[in-house]
């Protein structure tokens, strides 16, 4: 198996230390309220802990937005809404300033239009404001969001629930990230991005 195979194949793969993760309880045709958009983030968050040997060159950057995200996170009150999870991951993003950064618009746009229950049409609401990557490629942060965010909004348009879109936006992440193989190795941060959008097909 080649490198961009191996590539393939790992990205595909929900892990947490090692093991699949399986879906969190619920109605997986919902939307989602905020236990689930708390269990989405926590997943992120110890995925880029737990694998943070994968990010050759930015884990120290991309470990301390993610956790400076998480301890916003963490001052929120119990049974906070996903407009308050949100905006807490925003507000730590934005405070780093690392390679990340490009993602806290979004999460404040996700914040911002969600009065409840985050939906399909929220998620795609939210992804309407990112940037393109460019013919050139442009960041590795955008290579991955970029897609995504096209499919959330073709999944709007579909009228599918929300976890069938976070689906589609991983693997339109994915596409993107592997399109910066390098040397066989995935950019980090684009593999950061795929990763998000991975732990929200498993709430």
């Amino acid at each position: 198996m080649d490198a961009r195979a191996t590539t393939a194949q790992d990205l595909l793969q929900v892990l947490h230390e090692g093991r699949p993760v399986r879906p969190v309880r619920g109605n997986r045709s919902a939307d989602l309220d905020g236990r689930r958009v708390l269990a989405w983030w926590t997943g992120f968050r110890d995925q880029v802990l737990a694998r943070r040997g994968e990010l050759d060159g930015v884990a120290g950057a991309l470990v301390e937005t993610v956790l400076a995200a998480d301890a916003e996170v963490a001052g929120q009150p119990p049974g906070a809404s996903p407009a308050q999870v949100f905006e807490a991951v925003a507000r730590g993003v934005s405070r780093t300033r690392g390679p990340l950064q490009p993602l806290s618009a979004w999460f404040e746009d996700l914040a911002r239009v969600c009065s409840g229950d985050v939906g399909t049409h929220e998620l795609a609401l939210a992804a309407g404001h990112v940037g393109v990557a460019g013919e050139d490629g442009g960041e590795p942060v955008l290579q991955a969001m970029a897609p995504a965010a096209q499919a959330l909004a073709g999944a709007d348009a579909a009228g599918v629930p929300a976890v069938t879109a976070l689906t589609a936006a991983y693997r339109a992440a994915a596409d993107g990230a592997r399109g910066t193989v390098h040397e066989g190795s995935v950019d980090p941060v684009a593999l950061t991005v795929a990763w998000f959008f991975e732990r929200g097909t498993v709430v």
